[in-house]
């Protein structure tokens, strides 16, 4: 009897332990799930308001078995006899394109010489980099606006590609400097021991590897560039108008703009869903691989 009762008290530990993690990931997955529809239902919320009309859509509370109606979208297209959204939609994607491509341009090189051939006292460079985030971005409006009235770059296209490019450079740095790091210097010494220069280095051996983290970079750039308001609306006003600014347009005293603000809402956001949608996977691979250690 003393024998056999260790040999039937081990099973059950062992049964145990399996059954403890099963609760704990139901319990994360459970948790993960809340969070998931706690950040999904405003969107869901806005597509259905701007699906109503205006009249249904001021309502409180909120009536969701209201008709459903497609006239916050023609009033944002222009069919209405409103202004089009179309000029102001090219103005965004060639702010956020451009800038997106020259912050990539400089940040490759720059990160290339901080984590692989690491300057001297890189990491005062790196929190250099990362400094310039700490300065509030109103500060710095006003002796923007004054450059660029004496400059005669007002409501200029050009001049919020130059903004957002200085804006999104020192991020873009600091993660691809944390996405170089990763690549083993192996790689790099045989490219030169084969004869390669630099800029193939850079395009053959690096951005190769690292393409996981230039995508996870460019979205990023991409969304904090396309949804940027403030200088928008401060520094452009017809020709240069992006499609946030548009948005704004909307609002107005009577207060019946709920489901036309709702549909331009979803419709500037859809280039944004759509390119994180393409690039989920990149997206995924390059945080993981050295964005959010």
């Amino acid at each position: 009897m003393s024998a056999a009762s260790p040999a039937t008290s081990i099973p059950s530990a062992v049964d145990t332990a399996p059954r403890k993690v099963r609760r704990r990931n139901a319990a994360l997955g459970l948790i993960a799930w809340l969070v998931g529809i706690l950040f999904v239902l405003p969107v869901l919320w806005m597509a259905l308001t701007s699906l109503h009309s205006e009249a249904d859509a001021a309502t409180n509370p909120p009536s969701l078995a209201a008709p459903l109606t497609l006239d916050g979208y023609r009033e944002f297209f222009g069919a209405g006899g409103g202004p089009s959204p179309w000029f102001s939609l090219a103005n965004s994607v060639t702010a956020s394109v451009v800038s997106t491509a020259f912050v990539l341009l400089l940040a490759l090189p720059a990160a290339y010489a901080l984590s692989i051939r690491p300057v001297k006292k890189w990491t005062d460079v790196l929190f250099f980099f990362l400094s310039t985030k700490m300065l509030p971005v109103v500060a710095g409006l006003l002796p923007i606006y004054l450059f660029a009235k004496s400059t005669g770059t007002l409501d200029n296209i050009w001049l919020l590609v130059i903004l957002y490019t200085s804006m999104n450079l020192p991020i873009a740095v600091w993660m691809m400097q944390s996405f170089l790091s990763e690549i083993p210097t192996a790689l790099i010494e045989a490219a030169q021991i084969d004869g390669a220069r630099l800029p193939v280095i850079l395009t053959r051996v690096v951005a190769p590897i690292a393409m996981p983290g230039i995508a996870a970079t460019s979205l990023i750039c991409f969304i904090f560039s396309w949804n940027e308001m403030l200088f928008a609306r401060v520094l452009t006003g017809v020709i240069a108008q992006t499609a946030p600014v548009f948005l704004t347009g909307f609002i107005t005293s009577q207060g019946l703009f709920l489901a036309k603000v709702c549909a331009a809402s979803l419709v500037i956001s859809l280039p944004v869903l759509a390119a994180g949608f393409a690039a989920q996977d990149k997206l995924v691979q390059g945080l993981s691989l050295g964005a959010v250690k």
